[in-house]
């Protein structure tokens, strides 16, 4: 891959090696971020053929939380884990897609980072031609450990190395923090090869925006019905502005709005099925997108503790989930916290 596009743009590449130089990363995160988004670009590959590729449907199989699979799930699955499994920079891979982590076979050489991914988020969409993407996250495998398990990966989001995610949509975006800012890089497909195109994203601390999924109104608990009523209240309600809804149903379509040009995404728990914590999955989704949200000056919590802040318990554990403009998720945390302090007195 040239350092360089036609235009003498910045690629990825380039980007990664002057990180390494300024002593922001070492080699073996650089190359296993290359191989990532090598992945990547191969996925987009599959996800842009759509019903030409024979890649849309169901794949008549379903993972660990009981969902069922689309063929281009298991696609993008098998496509991260036999890109990353030789390379000589992971210890192990975890995906949403399986039940455990995979180590990489003896066979290869293993390295000191942990891989996790959503080889396909938001893939209910996926037959209906609405952007999709790969969210992953990078952590460093514990010191001494040869043969990693699930125990491994349950750290929390304040100890990422990396995460980012990409965007397949009417143009392929990789967006990518190392702790250093959030950047955007759009796929130059005459190239082959990630361009930088937005240096230091930034999420604009106040909105008028939200983002949810109003159709389980019904079920939220008290201080989040009491918070959005006071949103859609608008300028006449305490909140004293309009606002505007959006919601497209994939969380990195959302979340890329947001960062593109601010906003507040919502997925709450709720008493649809009050034995989940939550809808997302804390190590493959809210953990990622908090620490990208966060390097550009956002904010995300789980209606009540700063998400990067959870110890996870399980590999496959669900929160609750509020980020985008710190504002709005300060405003949005304050009614859940108030609700439970009046419960506390009133207990």
């Amino acid at each position: 891959m040239s350092e360089f596009d036609k235009s003498g743009s910045i690629s990825l590449t380039r980007h990664l090696i002057e990180e390494e130089r300024a002593g922001h990363i070492g080699a073996d995160l650089r190359l296993l971020i290359e191989v990532v988004a090598r992945a990547c670009k191969s996925i987009s590959v599959s996800v842009g053929k759509g019903a030409l590729g024979g890649v849309l449907g169901e794949a008549g199989s379903g993972n660990i939380q009981g969902e069922a699979q689309k063929k281009l799930d298991v696609i993008a699955n098998d496509v991260l884990l036999e890109a990353n499994a030789w390379g000589g920079h992971l210890a192990a891979c975890a995906s949403e897609e399986m039940d455990h982590c995979q180590p990489i076979p003896d066979v290869y050489p293993r390295g000191n980072y942990l891989l996790l991914f959503d080889p396909l988020d938001g893939s209910s969409n996926i037959d209906v031609n609405v952007s999709v993407g790969t969210i992953f996250s990078v952590l460093r495998c514990p010191e001494g450990v040869t043969h990693p398990d699930d125990s491994h990966f349950l750290q929390p989001g304040t100890t990422q190395v990396a995460a980012g995610y990409c965007i397949y949509g009417p143009s392929t975006m990789l967006v990518l923090s190392i702790g250093q800012g959030t950047h955007a890089f759009t796929l130059d497909r005459e190239m082959g090869s990630f361009v930088l195109t937005t240096r230091g994203m930034t999420v604009p601390a106040s909105t008028k925006e939200f983002a949810i999924n109003m159709s389980n109104q019904r079920h939220w608990e008290t201080p989040m019905q009491d918070y959005v009523r006071d949103l859609l209240a608008g300028e006449t309600g305490p909140r004293g502005k309009n606002f505007n809804m959006r919601w497209i149903a994939s969380m990195v379509a959302d979340v890329h709005r947001i960062l593109t040009r601010g906003g507040v995404f919502i997925y709450p728990w709720d008493k649809k099925d009050p034995s989940k914590a939550g809808k997302l999955r804390l190590m493959y989704e809210a953990n990622p997108m908090s620490y990208l949200v966060e390097q550009a000056g956002g904010a995300a919590t789980n209606g009540r503790t700063r998400i990067l802040d959870l110890a996870p318990t399980q590999l496959h554990q669900r929160v609750p989930v509020f980020l985008g403009s710190r504002d709005e998720v300060a405003k949005a945390t304050e009614y859940h916290l108030a609700h439970d302090a009046q419960a506390q007195t009133a207990a």
